[in-house]
């Protein structure tokens, strides 16, 4: 079960490595909304646990 873990995640790396060199342009919008949306979610919790504590 373990060699399978890393052939996954070996196939995963391999994929990830392709794309970044296949398609830059791509890859930045991807990360760019990846950290839109964390940073939406962090602007939420402080929003509600604001909230909590007036």
């Amino acid at each position: 079960m373990k060699w399978l873990k890393k052939t996954v995640l070996t196939l995963v790396v391999i994929f990830v490595a392709f794309y970044l060199f296949t398609r830059p342009e791509d890859s930045a919008d991807a990360v760019r909304n990846a950290v839109d949306a964390v940073g939406g979610g962090v602007g939420s919790l402080v929003t509600f646990f604001t909230s909590l504590s007036s």
